[in-house]
């Protein structure tokens, strides 16, 4: 083995296919910042090497020979809690799977390079260094440690007394579809319409809205375009396919799917959203940015509170990564921070304040 260079992201890679195993150790080690110390083709071999190696992150695979990759991963974070990155194909079962990894402890999901997603070999290096490095930096304490349940909002009257003309829009990444969750679950059926962009690989959007959908009082759905946004929805940007934004129509708003180059590197981007929801709300929106790496949603976070918009920020104490929150914090978008558990009870605060009107 070769000595090994001091201050970089040390990786183990576990997957039974060779040929992915080799397709990580180049794309990894083409980074300046980060190294495979060692790759596995099982979760056993895997369990000696963290005694051996010590890495920063590991890179699983979803399935696995002689022990099950959530089995593995379950009792990784209950006995030797570390950064995982889930390494998934892009099938319904195995997008359900990396959800259910997600809930156990797994920071991230990367999907498998397959020909038909389009994408060159150096955007799926960005792509895996990019989580990777989201994972190296993440609040792992977050997950260890399922906290206390998100009390769900009461609310007076019925979700047919909310206008439709209040949109809440909320951006995500590292660390969000368990915050999204977690918000979500916490709201009442009596809620203006939401429109979410999670940064999320091609194809995971679906069970994710599915799963979302089973627990939450709200109606979810993966955005299809030009749907009305109503009350007691929620509109989820597809993953990887296009940006969310939204256009007024007449006095209603109404989805639309923007199938452009990725802004701030991302498709969807959460700036998109915010930027449209920004000039066709103004101030009758709400803007929440959740944790997650890197600067996407700051600037759009920003253009709606110069529009009017009530805007605030998940706290860096219950972030995964505070990239996202903290940009916005650091460029103005807003000056207020929130605890996750508190973050359904600030919405309806700043709804009372504004008088969110009532349907006569």
């Amino acid at each position: 083995m070769t000595e090994l260079k001091k201050g970089l992201i040390r990786v183990l890679c576990v997957d039974d296919s060779a040929l992915m195993r080799r397709i990580m150790t180049e794309v990894i080690n083409a980074e300046p910042d980060m190294e495979v110390v060692g790759t596995a083709p099982d979760p056993l071999v895997a369990r000696d090497m963290i005694k051996q190696l010590n890495p920063d992150v590991i890179t699983l695979d979803v399935e696995m020979p002689k022990m099950d990759g959530l089995d593995f991963l379950e009792r990784l974070m209950r006995l030797r809690p570390m950064p995982v990155v889930m390494v998934s194909s892009l099938t319904q079962k195995h997008s359900a799977i990396s959800l259910r990894a997600l809930e156990l402890g797994a920071v991230e999901i990367v999907s498998k390079p397959n020909a038909q997603s389009g994408k060159t070999l150096e955007a799926y290096q960005h792509e895996v260094a990019e989580k990777i490095r989201a994972a190296s930096r993440a609040r792992l304490k977050q997950y260890v440690m399922p906290g206390q349940e998100v009390p769900v909002i009461k609310t007076a009257g019925n979700v047919s007394n909310v206008r439709n003309d209040w949109v809440v829009a909320i951006g995500s990444s590292t660390g969000g579809t368990e915050a999204l969750s977690r918000v979500l679950t916490g709201l009442p059926r009596e809620c203006p319409p939401i429109v979410i962009t999670q940064h999320m690989p091609a194809g995971f959007t679906a069970s994710f809205v599915q799963r979302l959908d089973r627990t939450c009082a709200l109606t979810v759905h993966e955005a299809k375009g030009d749907e009305m946004l109503e009350s007691g929805h929620v509109y989820l940007a597809p993953g990887s396919v296009a940006h969310l934004a939204i256009r007024k129509s007449g006095s209603v708003y109404r989805t639309v799917l923007i199938e452009s180059e990725p802004v701030n590197r991302h498709r969807p981007s959460v700036d998109v959203l915010f930027s449209s929801v920004a000039k066709e709300a103004g101030k009758k929106a709400t803007g929440i940015i959740l944790t997650g790496m890197g600067k996407d949603g700051a600037q759009g976070l920003l253009e709606m509170r110069k529009a009017g918009a009530d805007t605030f920020v998940q706290n860096e104490a219950t972030c995964v990564v505070y990239g996202m929150p903290g940009e916005a914090m650091n460029i103005g978008a807003t000056d207020e921070a929130v605890p996750l558990e508190k973050i359904g009870e600030r919405l309806f605060k700043g709804l009372a304040k504004v008088q969110l009107p009532l349907k006569r």
